[in-house]
């Protein structure tokens, strides 16, 4: 296959044709479970498929205007889905904002670190590989139940500026560990918009309790098999890319 082929057989799985474009909520939430695994944006050295350019219709640059019809329908239906389980959405692969079809999910959570367990969180931190901060977040969680960001920063101890980095570092190690995802939103702090967090076993449990029938060799081939019937082809190290040591 040339290039100029490759680009045309991504260009019609992402639905970046005018034709095949998504123009509503219904239209987004048949584009991610087509998908499986996708991004919300494009990210720069990442090969998947994205609603943003799924929405455009074509391979759109990012913009921070905010009036622009592409961006609207993108944010507005990812604020709109959470908490209603139309698919799981966090800051997974890489760090970025993906979202994963409820039917894939269970595969990237049998290959988490997590057991089904609300305490399991307790051998990482043991182990080391948990930080401290992602520790107090998870526990205010726990106790507390659901809460957006300013308070779970309070609940948390990390409330203030000088310590947000630590807070948003945090949150997003929870978040790419599958313990912690986004489930509504508030408005609450300075833009009167702050994300609802809530334990990732506690709102999909069903999900969560399928990954246990699921073994590792298992889970891998399934998130495989669909990311490469939407990219089409990719070496290993554009895989290791996109899914770092999830899969590799």
């Amino acid at each position: 296959m040339t290039e100029k082929d490759l680009l045309a057989a991504r260009n019609r799985r992402y639905r970046r044709l005018q034709t095949l474009r998504c123009k509503n909520a219904n239209d987004i939430r048949a584009f991610v479970n087509d998908m499986g695994v996708c991004l919300l944006f494009p990210v720069q050295g990442l090969e998947m498929p994205n609603v943003y350019q799924a929405v455009a219709g074509f391979d759109k640059e990012t913009t921070s205007k905010h009036d622009d019809p592409t961006i609207s329908l993108t944010w507005g239906t990812k604020d709109e889905s959470l908490g209603k389980r139309w698919w799981y959405y966090g800051k997974l692969l890489r760090g970025k904002a993906t979202l994963v079809s409820l039917e894939l999910f269970p595969a990237f959570y049998a290959l988490s670190e997590n057991f089904g367990s609300e305490d399991d969180y307790l051998l990482e931190y043991e182990a080391g590989t948990l930080s401290n901060d992602a520790k107090r977040i998870y526990e205010a969680l726990q106790k507390e139940g659901k809460l957006h960001a300013i308070q779970l920063k309070r609940a948390s101890g990390m409330y203030g500026d000088e310590n947000k980095t630590r807070f948003d570092r945090a949150l997003t190690e929870l978040q790419t560990g599958l313990k912690v995802m986004p489930v509504g939103v508030a408005q609450a702090g300075a833009w009167h918009y702050a994300f609802i967090y809530e334990i990732v076993s506690r709102h999909l449990p069903e999900e969560c309790a399928a990954a246990q029938a699921l073994t590792r060799p298992q889970a891998r081939d399934m998130i495989l098999a669909r990311h490469m019937k939407n990219v089409i082809q990719a070496t290993p190290q554009e895989l290791k890319k996109v899914f770092g040591k999830i899969l590799i």
